[in-house]
């Protein structure tokens, strides 16, 4: 048995109180559902910015009715501090996935994208501290590594922000530390590296690139490449990140608290390879694809190549990721075929 499975066996025999701010978006419905697999109690917050309805429908009907009548949620906004400190009463671990992501919002809105990421994740730091909960989980961003050019990227080693959004992202991982050793309040942060899976908005001008170029074969539609398609991601499927955050939130070990650590795979896969991969898993499944990309110029603000190293999480927090890009889209295109059509 695994140091992951053997977790999920404890909290089976012994349910906690989890607060998981975006509980409507992508990966805060996904943890949502896990917790309530696992018969936890969940608090969800979030103001449907940019989470959904639907996710939480969604999650109602895939777990048992008396396991979805352990979930309360608020609709509230981090952005206001009564907020948090209601949706932080009683709860033993903050999972905070609350946050305006994208770097191309970002760009056009950065005072909107600053006042949720930041006065956003202070209250959320300020209400989680004063509510004394056990840990307090959030969701960090690979952006923080910005222009350094070193692969794979270690979390001790980054370089300028090349975006707002990357900035604040980096202020929380500050903010973070300060409170850590302020108050000696315990944090981890999970530094994502673009994570896919079900339940992962394919509409918007920034949806992220599975779910769209997915959604557009499945509508036959064009499929635009920014640059050469020689651009890189380490791309990370959502249990796997599920994963991370239930080790990071529950871990007890010294060295492994106030820490940032990257939550990914180590894998290299370029937007030519991408396309390629979810062209064969759509037809797989039944949809034929037959365009041709089309290239285009390189996108403001974005990185050329990024792929994380993961010792250090593995290490300290017993990660093992279970699946890798093509386990990931062989698991999710059902739902992108089911969804979209």
């Amino acid at each position: 048995m695994t140091h992951y499975e053997n977790l999920l066996k404890k909290l089976r025999a012994s349910p906690k109180t989890w607060l998981v701010t975006g509980v409507a978006g992508f990966i805060g419905s996904n943890l949502l559902e896990t917790l309530l697999d696992l018969n936890q109690n969940v608090v969800g917050l979030d103001n449907f910015s940019t989470g959904h309805q639907r996710n939480l429908d969604e999650v109602r009907l895939s777990v048992l009715s008396e396991q979805w009548n352990r979930f309360r949620f608020f609709e509230g906004d981090i952005r206001v501090l009564d907020d948090c400190n209601q949706a932080c009463e009683g709860v033993d671990y903050v999972l905070h996935q609350a946050a305006l992501g994208s770097v191309p919002r970002s760009l056009n809105d950065p005072i909107v994208t600053n006042a949720t990421n930041i006065d956003g994740f202070l209250n959320m730091l300020v209400a989680a501290r004063a509510a004394e909960v056990k840990s307090f989980t959030y969701a960090a961003s690979s952006s923080t590594y910005g222009d350094h050019p070193g692969l794979p990227k270690v979390e001790d080693t980054i370089g300028k922000p090349l975006s707002p959004y990357a900035v604040t992202k980096y202020v929380n991982e500050l903010y973070a530390d300060v409170f850590a050793r302020c108050y000696g309040f315990k944090t981890v942060g999970l530094r994502y590296f673009n994570v896919f899976g079900k339940r992962q908005d394919p509409d918007g001008a920034y949806a992220a690139v599975i779910p769209k170029w997915a959604a557009s074969m499945i509508k036959n539609e064009d499929i635009f490449i920014n640059g050469d398609g020689e651009t890189s991601r380490d791309f990370c499927f959502i249990e796997n990140t599920v994963q991370a955050n239930l080790l990071a939130a529950t871990t007890t070990e010294p060295s492994a608290l106030n820490q940032v650590y990257n939550v990914a795979v180590s894998g290299r896969t370029n937007l030519n390879m991408l396309f390629s991969a979810l062209r064969e898993s759509l037809d797989a499944h039944g949809v034929t694809y037959d365009k041709s990309a089309i290239y285009r110029d390189f996108r403001a603000g974005d990185v050329r190549h990024s792929q994380a190293d993961i010792d250090k999480i593995k290490t300290l927090l017993r990660y093992e990721p279970k699946f890798n890009i093509n386990q990931g889209i062989a698991k999710t295109m059902p739902w992108y075929v089911s969804f979209l059509n």
